[in-house]
């Protein structure tokens, strides 16, 4: 069920905290030119969750990676756009200027926190070092500080936890030191790339609990990087879908859920079980497979898989259009669907 409880959460204010417009990052391969993320628009408000919805290579994680100028390269390049964060636009800015960011104004909190947590430093180090780094801080005042964020995110025995390492840790407990350490500057902005997908699903849903809470808690804005649509249900205000490099529906999580206007978000509710169907009523997957990012399909790159398909659809691209209040849709037939 889509979550209702707006109206006794942390009130959202309506002023755009992240704004990105037209972005555009390429990999350039010895097999072409790769448009991971291709006219991406969207915006994340003060205080609200947003999610980023799609399948495995759509650019979701590179519009994030975007967003933090962390692109890979050489192959990867941000070939045009703006970032606008709070009135600035972050790829205007140097390097120095775009370090003092991250992590303290905004943090990434990535898909496999064993990938991302260092090894060979302790536990506290790793906060620690954050904390320094970012804030006028001693290294008394920083443990102290670490210890805190240790007992917020949940970790038992913080005081001797501090001391240990990654591998000492378990995947759930890994992630909550990863949310401490994106807390730890107490940025505005959290950027949560699959921040559940190799945890169990009691797991997942304790730690998804824990960033509503903490966010609320802080008023911080999150950007959710998901596939699972339990997650959007539950968690986000608004949703954006994306496919093959672009935004192709954007609303409110309500919306979306009751009143889809893109064949794909259509067929994506239809491909997971609902406890509002009967128990019998057979899932209906989406046909096919996502298009290949060196050779896509002329007009909407959907086309090759939707039911909806009209001649059109095969050789113009629809715009990303309002359909409806707050609510845009990349498709040519998106007030005919059901």
């Amino acid at each position: 069920m889509v979550r209702d409880d707006h109206a006794t959460s942390t009130k959202v204010a309506m002023t755009s905290l992240l704004e990105v417009r037209n972005l555009k990052t390429y990999f350039y391969t010895s097999q072409g030119v790769v448009k991971a993320v291709d006219g991406v628009s969207y915006d994340v408000r003060a205080g609200e969750t947003m999610a980023l919805v799609g399948e495995s290579g759509c650019g979701k994680t590179m519009s994030a990676l975007s967003i933090m100028r962390l692109v890979p390269k050489p192959q990867g390049s941000i070939v045009s756009g703006e970032i606008y964060f709070q009135g600035r636009d972050l790829l205007k800015l140097n390097e120095e200027e775009m370090r003092r960011i991250r992590g303290q104004e905004i943090a990434m909190i990535f898909q496999e926190p064993m990938t991302s947590l260092n090894p060979v430093l302790t536990i506290g180090r790793q906060i620690t070092e954050t904390l320094e780094a970012h804030q006028p801080i001693s290294k008394e005042e920083a443990r102290e500080r670490a210890l805190e964020l240790l007992r917020l995110v949940g970790i038992p025995d913080p005081e001797q936890r501090l001391n240990d390492y990654p591998h000492q840790f378990s995947g759930g407990m890994r992630q909550r030191v990863m949310i401490a350490i994106a807390l730890s500057c107490t940025p505005k902005l959290i950027l949560a790339d699959e921040p559940t997908t190799a945890l169990d699903v009691t797991i997942q849903a304790q730690i998804l609990e824990l960033m509503r809470e903490l966010s609320q808690k802080f008023g911080v804005a999150l950007m959710i990087i998901t596939h699972n649509l339990g997650v959007v249900a539950r968690y986000a205000d608004r949703v954006n879908v994306m496919y093959a490099g672009k935004v192709i529906e954007s609303a409110s999580a309500r919306e979306i859920y009751q009143n889809p206007r893109h064949p794909y978000t259509l067929g994506l509710l239809r491909s997971v079980p609902r406890l509002d169907q009967p128990r019998k009523a057979k899932l209906d997957p989406i046909q096919g497979q996502p298009p290949d990012l060196w050779n896509l399909p002329g007009g909407c790159s959907f086309s090759p898989r939707c039911k909806f398909v009209i001649e059109k659809c095969t050789h113009e691209v629809p715009p990303l259009r309002e359909v409806g209040a707050d609510h845009r849709s990349a498709c040519w037939v998106a007030e005919s669907l059901r």
